[in-house]
């Protein structure tokens, strides 16, 4: 269970209230995510160490997406 408070949002979460984005809460053993527009709804849980290994692989993955001219 993830107590109240410990949601956090990124920090590209955008202008304003910062609303268009994902919460996360983080235990010794989870990593819950959330919807940030609807935080009453479900949130989905992941063991941590596979949830480290997802956003590692979608750092990795931009990191190796093509640029385009302005980019």
């Amino acid at each position: 269970m993830f107590i109240p408070g410990s949601w956090r949002k990124s920090s590209y979460s955008g202008e304003g209230d910062g609303n268009a984005c994902l919460e996360i809460a983080t235990s010794p053993t989870r990593t819950a995510v959330r919807d940030s527009k609807a935080p009453a709804l479900a949130a989905l849980t992941f063991p941590t160490a596979s949830f480290t290994a997802f956003v590692d692989a979608l750092k990795d993955a931009d990191q190796d997406a093509p640029r385009g001219r302005d980019a």
